[in-house]
């Protein structure tokens, strides 16, 4: 068999099932073009390399499975870079390919050329620049096996155009990239972790996005029933519990109910399940969860004492570790702790939602009450990204799609499209501020092109919304940059890249159209205009504990 390294990209990503990639063609990459017009793969015309990199999140994200962008050199690349990190901190597996100038103007300041290698190392879980054609046979199944085993994380290949170009011959094909089979927990530590969770009175379950990750929501909700251990999660860990689980606490952290965190404040045995202790989630840390004993369990060992130190560290997959664990621990009901969590939440009330429409509660509760369990949720980062977690009656993994670690303004749009393409039996929202749609507006021509069920609601309030809200309350009013100047009329853009637009402003039954916006199955923009003064509470303040959160 004969094949240019091009043919040879195009053909292992089809055996490795790849269907659909995203991308921008440039010099660097036209060879790789050429091969993907001959090919099966479906190509996916982004706007800018950065929504190329997000929609393929939106497919790894809502999938659970490797996914494709490709970039060519220079400026496509760097382009690429903030969709990769993103990938990087929140374990999302997506395989970037770029193209590089030709072998022998590598380091010589060549039209287009970057160092993408060195760039792209901090923040990929791995990354290879090919040297001839033949490397590809190994490169591109290694890079899968990499992506997806292990703690997930996104995989660079950089391919000089005559690589891209040079033809090779080889007697039979790779066996496609899997998953490597997770080491074995340590069954004396299982012991231990379930020992110890007999011997505590007020336990609570710390889960993050590695128990969706690990495919082991049901066992998580299992565990907490099972031995009556109240549940909070991160952001990336929402899903996992069903909204009004009564043994579900919520979000926890810097927007998380004053409850949760006094809850956890109070707790004498932390199983920290799938997370990593991130700032957001933990507040100042020498005060989370002050007189807990912890147990950490990660499939990524470099995370245990990382940056709170574990009195016992359970290394593996965490659907392994849930199951044998479920094995040990003692069925208890913790009455006594039930009470007393009963009495913090009357305690800490939740806030009154306002008979306001147009509130940004209101908005969110109204929109799930019209569209099923299944839907996807996508989000970009801002206050709306906290209202959705804070209201939004999640009650599935896989549903809520957001930047956590990285948090991306402009990372919404186009993975909600990546998330559409995947699934296009189920319905995508995309709830979006104005100043995070503006980040990657362009991407409204790739909705356009492909016409999505796809409904954004945009939450429009003329500002940077949380950064006016920090300047409001940290820094002494001292407001700048932060509000819009010139906003734009956000429906005519809409209409004028041929997508359906609505404005809540103007109608009497917001309701109404909202229903009648969700329940059509092409791509859809619903402008909300809110008042800015709307603040995303509680709060904590920088550098506070979790149990000092501003309630406004």
């Amino acid at each position: 068999m004969k094949y240019s390294g091009a043919e040879l990209i195009t053909h292992l990503l089809e055996r490795q099932g790849i269907d659909t990639v995203f991308g921008i063609p440039g010099g660097a990459n036209l060879p790789l073009y050429n091969a993907i017009y001959k090919s099966k793969l479906r190509h996916i015309l982004a706007r800018h390399e950065q929504g190329a990199g997000f929609m393929a999140q939106g497919v790894a994200r809502s999938t659970g499975k490797a996914a494709v962008c490709l970039a060519t050199s220079g400026p496509g690349a760097t382009n690429l870079l903030t969709a990769i990190a993103d990938a990087k901190l929140d374990s999302i597996p997506v395989i970037a390919i770029t193209g590089q100038v030709s072998s022998g103007l590598i380091g010589t300041d060549a039209f287009q050329e970057i160092d993408t290698y060195g760039m792209s190392m901090p923040i990929t879980k791995h990354n290879f620049l090919i040297r001839s054609a033949a490397e590809l046979l190994e490169v591109i199944p290694e890079a899968f096996r990499i992506a997806v085993s292990g703690r997930p994380g996104p995989v660079l290949i950089d391919v000089p155009k005559d690589v891209q170009q040079q033809q090779i011959e080889f007697s039979s094909w790779p066996q496609p990239g899997s998953k490597i089979p997770p080491i074995k927990p340590d069954i004396s530590g299982i012991k231990e972790a379930a020992r110890m969770l007999s011997e505590a009175r007020r336990p609570v379950l710390y889960i993050g996005g590695g128990i969706i990750h690990g495919n082991a929501s049901e066992l998580a909700v299992r565990l907490s029933h099972y031995s009556s251990v109240p549940a909070v999660c991160t952001l990336m860990g929402m899903g996992v519990f069903k909204s009004g689980d009564p043994h579900y606490l919520g979000m926890l952290g810097m927007h998380g109910a004053r409850s949760t965190n006094e809850i956890l404040h109070n707790c004498d045995l932390l199983l920290a399940f799938g997370t990593r202790f991130d700032d957001r989630a933990t507040g100042k840390v020498s005060e989370f969860c002050p007189g807990a004993r912890i147990v950490h369990a990660d499939i990524d060992d470099s995370e245990f004492g990382k940056i709170r130190k574990p009195h016992l560290a359970l290394h593996g997959d965490i659907r392994e570790i849930l199951s044998l664990l479920l094995n040990h621990v003692e069925k208890k009901e913790r009455k006594d702790w039930m009470d007393q969590i009963a009495q913090i939440k009357q305690k800490c009330p939740s806030r009154e939602i306002s008979d306001d429409m147009f509130s940004p509660a209101n908005l969110i509760r109204s929109v799930a009450a019209l569209v099923d369990s299944d839907t996807i949720v996508c989000t970009d980062v801002g206050q709306h990204q906290m209202w959705v977690a804070q209201y939004y009656p999640f009650s599935r993994p896989r549903t809520l799609l957001s930047s956590g670690g990285l948090g991306t303004m402009g990372f919404g749009l186009p993975a909600a499209i990546g998330a559409a393409l995947a699934n296009p039996e189920r319905k995508v929202i995309l709830f979006t501020g104005d100043g995070s749609l503006l980040m990657n507006i362009q991407e409204l021509a790739t909705l356009a092109d492909l016409n999505l069920n796809l409904t954004i609601i945009l939450f429009n309030n003329g500002h940077l919304g949380l950064v006016r809200q920090q300047q409001e309350l940290f820094y002494d009013k001292n407001y700048i940059a932060s509000r819009f100047v010139t906003n734009p009329d956000f429906n005519a853009i809409a209409e004028g890249f041929g997508i359906t637009s609505y404005n809540l402003e103007d109608y009497n039954l917001p309701v109404h159209i909202l229903s009648r916006a969700l329940n059509e199955p092409k791509s859809c923009l619903i402008n909300v205009p809110i008042d800015y003064s709307h603040n995303v509470m509680p709060i904590v303040p920088p550098g506070a504990a979790n149990i000092e959160s501003v309630e406004g």
